[in-house]
């Protein structure tokens, strides 16, 4: 349909036979194409890239067409378009970059060459020549499929829980336990994202050196109140901006302050829990959300594991029928001195050598719960977690492709007791 579909457009402004004629041609042309390309594909592998790259074209050839037959506006402005669209489905900063950029060029090639030139034919042209050209730039994968219906026990790295609903919100742990038929308890008043910072050690982390009151945030992290301020690059502004309001506030997740006056608001910290039927705890989801109107920050569900003596940190954030999971390797922060309140702190990276850390988006099957992961290369992540000068502190800084767009700086301090009054 979709070769069928794009030959019709790429012939149309040829007359009605020769777009019955490229109609067929590209239905028989692309469907040959994609066989070929099924045929060859490995279990666990994505189609061919020039596949991929043909059917985005013939993706493309329809819209040009219709921008063509709307506005009458030319190539170069059809393929410009055409480039920027394609450039910015890459995520990529540079691709965003370079989408324009090569559709502008190739418009104007062929404005020269051919004056005439069908919006169709400019926009699958641009389109194909910007993936060629991105594809010999950035060898690197954004993206790369590393297992495909699988067990969660084959993939430990993955947070393997979805949101039922398309909204997650911060009532999604009690959701959980109605599905897990677990014991739901909210807000518990003392708790940890961890049952135990022991659980992490490994030879990059050794628990023992850790500072007091950092080992006391994570085994009783409701013990303090957050203060947040976000720390935005100017460039990923716009872009985050229409994230926010087109997919994390609908979502009702990862949808983090945008100013120091938004953070302003206050920060709301709870751990909701799951426990078994022996009374252990099974899930802790930490809730972060503004104070004001409980509107979500973070849905995060907490777990830590070992693998070949070391310990991770996975953190599962729930997606509808998907999951997107940060592991997480602990190492030793040195201390900012030897006098009281400087040890060791805790670091969390996302970035290392070692095949676990890094960043996986998971479709969860509902049916069969059956797993399929694939590695988000370009995303990187660093939690800094220490105590300065007897203050509890912590940076979470974020990369993308190698440049760094957000630090968020974290103030945590001990949440004043309750004090009850009574008037005689």
């Amino acid at each position: 349909m979709i070769g069928g579909l794009a030959g019709a457009a790429l012939t149309a402004h040829r007359g009605r036979a020769a777009t019955a004629v490229g109609a067929l041609a590209g239905a028989a042309g692309l469907g040959a194409a994609e066989a070929v390309a099924r045929a060859r594909q490995r279990p666990g592998e994505i189609p061919a890239l020039w596949s991929r790259i043909l059917m985005s074209g013939a993706l493309a050839a329809p819209l040009g067409w219709a921008a063509d037959r709307l506005g009458g506006t030319g190539p170069v402005p059809v393929a410009t378009a055409a480039g920027a669209a394609a450039g910015a489905l890459g995520l990529r900063p540079q691709k965003v970059l370079l989408g324009p950029a090569a559709g502008a060029a190739i418009g104007l090639g062929l404005a020269r060459q051919w004056p005439q030139v069908a919006g169709s034919v400019a926009a699958a042209a641009a389109v194909v020549g910007y993936r060629v050209t991105s594809a010999l730039l950035f060898r690197d994968p954004q993206v790369s499929l590393l297992a495909e219906r699988v067990k969660a026990e084959d993939v430990p790295f993955v947070v393997p829980l979805a949101s039922r609903t398309r909204y997650v919100g911060t009532g999604y742990v009690r959701s959980l336990a109605q599905v897990l038929g677990g014991t739901y308890t909210p807000d518990v008043a003392d708790i940890g994202i961890v049952a135990s910072l022991d659980e992490l050690a490994g030879p990059s982390f050794d628990p023992a050196g850790t500072d007091p009151l950092v080992r006391e945030f994570y085994e009783h992290t409701t013990r303090f109140a957050l203060d947040i301020v976000p720390e935005w690059r100017l460039w990923v502004r716009p872009g985050y901006l229409l994230y926010r309001t087109l997919l994390a506030r609908p979502l009702g997740q990862a949808s983090v302050p945008m100013s120091q006056r938004e953070a302003q608001h206050g920060v709301r910290s709870r751990i909701d829990t799951i426990s078994d039927v022996d009374g252990t705890v099974s899930v802790r989801g930490w809730i972060r959300s503004r104070a004001d109107t409980d509107e979500p920050i973070y849905v995060g569900i907490y777990t830590t594991y070992r693998h070949e003596g070391r310990g991770y940190v996975s953190v599962g954030f729930p997606l509808p029928q998907a999951s997107f999971t940060a592991t997480l390797l602990p190492q030793a922060r040195p201390g900012a001195g030897n006098g009281p309140g400087n040890g060791q702190g805790l670091v969390l990276d996302s970035h290392s050598e070692l095949d676990q850390p890094g960043h996986y988006l998971t479709y969860i099957d509902a049916q069969t719960a059956e797993l399929t992961t694939v590695a988000v290369r370009g995303f990187a992540e660093r939690l800094d977690v220490y105590v300065d000068a007897g203050e509890l502190r912590a940076e979470h800084a974020f990369w993308v492709f190698g440049l760094p767009f957000l630090v968020l700086h974290y103030r945590m301090h001990r949440k004043q007791p309750l004090v009850r009054s009574s008037i005689l």
